[in-house]
């Protein structure tokens, strides 16, 4: 494998996405070009289950399961899950209430509280 394509992989593991060779980039995939040649891409997930790589994200920042996390960490995850985009997702709410096994009223009352 390329030393760029190499070089990015922990940030194609991060994003949930996949190295794949020269030749079998496609259209949809980014290109990784060095001195003009194609030398790797990196194919993109599919957005079914991006919410479920976006919490796995939060609970490895926070260091503990969405659940166990003390009011001020759901909070603090709350936060987080906004900044990365998360409740743009349909059903994102009713989804992390779910993982977080609290209310969606609630997650719109953290939310509600750091749009103020």
């Amino acid at each position: 494998m390329h030393p760029l394509a190499v070089a990015l992989r922990p940030l194609v593991d991060a994003a949930g996405a996949e190295t794949v060779g020269a030749s079998d980039v496609t259209g949809s995939d980014v290109a990784l070009i060095w001195n003009g040649d194609i030398v790797a891409g990196v194919r993109l997930p599919p957005i079914h289950g991006s919410l479920d790589r976006i919490i796995a994200v939060v609970e490895t920042e926070l260091g503990a399961p969405l659940p166990t996390l003390s009011r001020p960490g759901k909070q603090q995850a709350i936060r987080r899950l906004d900044e990365l985009g998360a409740f743009v997702l349909r059903r994102a709410v009713e989804d992390v209430a779910e993982a977080m096994g609290i209310s969606r009223i609630t997650v719109y009352s953290y939310l509600n509280a750091l749009h103020r």
